[in-house]
């Protein structure tokens, strides 16, 4: 593992909105989101597809195009154990993507299937794999286990953000932004003014920054009532940031009371957060990114869990908000440069294992410079 320490970034980011690796994990949905009842149609990478469970529970992931005249199958319906019918002629589709069944005919084309994608359910989330089928191994998905695990409690929920998901993972690699997009809940000047260690391999970047004998903001007072209440003094607050290729980002946050020992690793005086997100891009200038918030302490309180999602979302609403109008700025100057400070050197290195990753297989590393022109009927 390689470490850095902050020091004076000046060099420019030409790659402004990144293509997506294939060979990689991506979440199609939350798990609820996929029953045995319907089909949900989802785009994840450029890739339309029809989202479903067989009656054995299992889910799958076919294109979305039935081979006969390309009808979208997720307008279809699902037949017999784990079979999707076309919507248009009636052609029937396994789990494995090959044709079961055409109308008026019993012999069957053997060129009569469709791409169904490796998909693996975990975290509660379901994820497709939408590359090279050999490499899909379940081992490679991000740890997301507080999603699961009883000793967290929490909810989320998805955004459906009009940008590039790097511009995501760029947001949510630098917290610096708080103090001046999210003034009025986590938002304070340490911030900005607090030291940072960024650390970094092949697959992942860590982020660390620890503010000492600090005001807690309004969010993090809060929540320290709710564990202690009445609380009142100085807190250490934390962030670690921690990346996992190609586009989750797992945030351990929290705030404990002032010198009782959380950077030395006794949180026992705080409350403790992850803000878990993962993002899959959906076109180049949008994408699903599906967020929760979990904690370890009051784990019986739907109230606090409500409380939280309520309040998360509302941040998120105003990071959405400047993730949109950034994209469009972008797009109106298709020209221009992103230059780099220090605060962006973690999202450096995700650029960078993005563009390794895309070079490798030999795709290119750069979305479109300009959204298309809309057509017009004149």
């Amino acid at each position: 593992m390689i470490t850095s320490m902050t020091t004076t970034t000046t060099n420019s980011t030409t790659a402004k909105l990144l293509s997506y690796p294939l060979n990689a994990w991506y979440p199609a949905a939350w798990d609820h989101e996929i029953t045995g009842k319907g089909i949900l149609s989802r785009t994840i990478a450029g890739r339309p597809l029809a989202l479903y469970r067989t009656q054995d529970g299992h889910p799958v992931a076919l294109a979305d195009a039935c081979w006969h005249r390309l009808a979208p199958l997720s307008q279809g319906k699902l037949v017999g154990r784990d079979e999707i019918q076309c919507p248009y002629h009636g052609l029937r589709y396994n789990a494995a993507g090959r044709c079961t069944s055409m109308p008026a005919q019993e012999t069957l084309n053997p060129s009569a299937t469709v791409a169904s994608y490796p998909v693996s359910e975990r975290f509660r989330y379901v994820w497709v794999w939408l590359g090279d089928p050999t490499l899909a191994d379940p081992a490679l998905l991000p740890d997301m286990h507080q999603l699961e695990s009883d000793e967290w409690a929490g909810d989320g929920e998805t955004i459906q953000a009009p940008c590039n998901y790097q511009l995501v993972l760029d947001n949510l690699m630098d917290l610096t932004h708080e103090e001046f997009v999210h003034s009025s809940s986590i938002g304070q000047e340490e911030l900005s003014e607090s030291e940072f260690e960024v650390t970094h391999d092949e697959n992942t970047v860590t982020v660390t920054r620890w503010m000492r004998n600090i005001d807690a903001p309004p969010f993090w007072l809060k929540n320290m009532r709710d564990k202690f209440p009445g609380f009142e003094g100085k807190v250490d607050r934390w962030q670690i940031i921690h990346y996992t290729f190609p586009s989750t980002i797992c945030i351990d946050v929290g705030v404990a009371e002032a010198g009782t020992g959380a950077p030395e690793g006794d949180r026992s005086r705080g409350v403790n957060g992850y803000v878990m997100n993962t993002i899959a891009p959906e076109t180049d200038r949008s994408c699903h990114y599906f967020w929760a918030f979990m904690r370890n302490y009051r784990l019986e309180s739907q109230l606090i869990t409500t409380q939280l999602r309520n309040g998360v979302h509302g941040v998120f609403g105003e990071d959405e908000a400047m993730l949109q109008a950034q994209q469009a700025a972008i797009d109106a100057n298709p020209d221009h440069e992103f230059y780099n400070l220090n605060i962006d050197m973690g999202g450096m290195w995700v650029r960078r294992l993005l563009e390794r990753a895309l070079e490798s297989e030999g795709r290119s590393v750069a979305a479109p410079a300009a959204a298309p022109a809309a057509s017009s009927k004149g």
